[in-house]
């Protein structure tokens, strides 16, 4: 909670005021009136992630690519076997 709270006092300056109809205007911005309007600077940060893939059918096998079977390897069983 005191983390979030500097972190709301710090970004005072950062921010524009974004008020309801109901709220009257005022100079020094409170931390709910920063949290309120902090969504203009989260929008200018940005995110660090990846554009998200698309869905849809996969690709499938290039043409002219040989396809060939998998290959088959003997059972192995872990019992001892008696003479």
């Amino acid at each position: 909670m005191p983390l979030m709270s500097w972190q709301l006092w710090l970004a005072r300056d950062l921010v524009i005021e974004n008020r309801l109809p109901w709220q009257s205007a005022t100079i020094d911005l409170t931390p709910g009136r920063v949290a309120q309007s902090m969504f203009s600077v989260l929008v200018d940060i940005g995110t660090p992630t990846k554009i998200p893939k698309h869905r849809g059918k996969a690709p499938g096998w290039e043409k002219g690519k040989v396809r060939t079977k998998a290959p088959c390897y003997p059972t192995v069983k872990k019992r001892v076997s008696r003479a």
